[in-house]
């Protein structure tokens, strides 16, 4: 469930891009959760109109997904399908970390890259044709088969994906057939060969139906990052390749595909490309581990991660992996001596750096391999960005207190924190107590029957609550400094208009004002999101 703010900086975001009408239809989609089209238009007020065209956008924004389901109807008469509507909260705050993505794929892999990359973030989803013909309209077009090669890369380097499909429908668990339940293969199956899996079932969670649409419309692994078929033609001829392997790989594409994809010809239908956000989210986690691990350990510790992050990338199944996959430490140090500053590291420091993020060296030679604990590495860097706003808050006192309880992770007595922390019993109370009505600390009363009666006050970190609450807190200081940012320019929107060389005297300081709060707001604000992505999205 999104946090109420959370909730207000998605519709502000959507409002700032699509107009009111679409932040309304994704507010309430947001609020109320997945929606008919019937109940979307009784919510918001909106006409029937209204509602579908903010829906289209949605959609081709990728801010919604649609699917249908078969819904229960009385016995006798037939099935009705009705088509549902789910709002991407991750897709909409995407939004605001543009930029991110942007300088990314600009280090990465250049101008020519950047183009279509924000083509695909300014419209949505786009076809490979309707990508040639917006490059043809900028003033330094590129020749069709640079735009194309340049696509390639972007699929090659997962930053572009197949889109989902429109309208996917879901069958009723109890009809699914056993062959479509095996259509992958998953870890309780391989436990089912051996008789364990009666044992897991306790453990699975059953998956929401918004979890299965999403599954349902995801396109398959293989297809996934493929280019059609009739650029990798043209791709080939460039190359020389033979007809007889253009066939072989006609054929082999043909194989992969589902009808739904195929003209009544037999011909592919144009397929619509956007951007993927989870490989960006991926780079922003990978590199926060490496910064937190630069910063509190050393920068060869920071190399070493950034070695084995960069072998283990393509391996990753999962967003939130929470070990990477185990590599040799032959393959670690050929990375290492590739980056900057690693050149000069030997097999000794590289193991030492390993120790430092927590490795154990193998007692034995023979398979020296190592794999690093992302998630303990996530936790750590959570823990110190609360504990950094409980000092700014509440002073060092509080830090302390919050510190220890945050490190013990089990309840504490008063006087055995006031006598661990070095603070006054009667000051810890008032910060205890302080702490608590302010959501950061859970307190629990026991009282102990004797000669006399004794009531003591256990305290501890829900990191669970506190972790929901803290998020919520982002999102509202991110709400408001987007606010800020455009109060700011609606108050000088006439100096914004006016050409350069009129900026003389009072305009000009107004104008490098203006510039000069823009720059610590937005900055202020990437920052804010950094700390947001490690909570939400790491």
């Amino acid at each position: 469930m999104v946090s109420q703010y959370g909730i207000k900086l998605a519709a502000y975001l959507i409002s700032s891009s699509y107009g009111d009408f679409c932040s309304k239809v994704c507010e309430c989609l947001l609020s109320r959760g997945t929606l008919t089209l019937a109940q979307i238009i009784r919510f918001t007020e909106l006409s029937r109109e209204n509602v579908i065209n903010c829906l289209r956008v949605l959609i081709h924004q990728n801010c919604v997904q649609a699917f249908s389901i078969q819904q229960e109807v009385a016995f006798g008469e037939a099935p009705k399908i009705v088509t549902q509507y789910m709002a991407l909260f991750d897709n909409t705050i995407h939004k605001m970390r543009f930029p991110k993505f942007m300088q990314i794929v600009s280090e990465e892999l250049g101008k020519d890259c950047l183009g279509i990359f924000e083509g695909l973030l300014q419209h949505g989803r786009l076809s490979l044709n309707q990508i040639i013909d917006r490059n043809m309209q900028t003033p330094d077009n590129s020749d069709v088969h640079a735009v194309r090669e340049s696509f390639s890369r972007l699929l090659n380097a997962r930053f572009v994906e197949r889109c989902p499909a429109p309208e996917p429908f879901l069958a009723p668990p109890e009809e699914e057939t056993p062959a479509k339940k095996r259509g992958r293969w998953t870890s309780l199956d391989l436990w089912d060969l051996i008789g364990l899996a009666p044992i897991l079932h306790i453990a699975e969670a059953p998956k929401t139906i918004e979890q299965r649409a999403l599954a349902t419309a995801s396109p398959m692994e293989s297809i996934r990052f493929l280019m059609e078929i009739d650029t990798l033609r043209g791709t080939s001829e460039e190359k020389g390749m033979e007809s007889h392997d253009i066939a072989t790989l006609e054929e082999k594409w043909k194989q992969d595909f589902s009808d739904a994809e195929l003209s009544s010809s037999g011909k592919k239908k144009e397929i619509l490309w956007r951007v993927n956000f989870e490989e960006f989210v991926r780079r922003l986690r990978h590199k926060a581990c490496i910064e937190y691990v630069r910063i509190r350990l050393s920068d060869q510790a920071g190399i070493v991660l950034s070695a084995i992050l960069e072998l283990t990338r393509s391996s990753e199944t999962r967003l939130k992996t929470d070990k990477s996959a185990s590599m040799s430490i032959n393959d670690i140090y050929d990375e290492v001596i590739k980056k900057d500053g690693g050149l000069g590291m030997d097999l000794e420091r590289v193991r030492a750096s390993l120790v430092q993020l927590g490795c154990q060296i193998p007692t034995t030679g023979i398979d020296e391999t190592y794999s690093i604990d992302l998630k303990n590495i996530i936790e750590l860097a959570q823990n110190e960005e609360v504990e950094s706003v409980v000092l700014k808050r509440y002073g060092r006192e509080a830090y302390r207190i919050f510190r220890l309880l945050s490190k013990s992770g089990r309840l504490l007595e008063t006087d055995k924190i006031s006598d661990t922390t070095f603070v006054e019993k009667k000051d810890t109370l008032k910060i205890l107590y302080k702490l608590w009505k302010d959501g950061y600390l859970h307190m629990e009363k026991v009282s102990v029957n004797g000669p006399k009666q004794t009531l003591f006050l256990l305290w501890e970190v829900d990191k669970e609550s506190l972790w929901v609450r803290v998020l919520d807190e982002m999102y509202h200081a991110a709400l408001n400094l987007r606010l800020r940012i455009t109060y700011e320019q609606d108050q000088e929107k006439e100096i914004l208009q006016l050409p350069t060389e009129k900026l003389v005297g009072e305009l000009e300081k107004r104008y490098k004002r203006l510039r000069k709060v823009r720059i610590i707001l937005e900055s202020s604000l990437m920052n804010l999101d950094d700390a947001l992505m490690l909570f939400h999205d790491f």
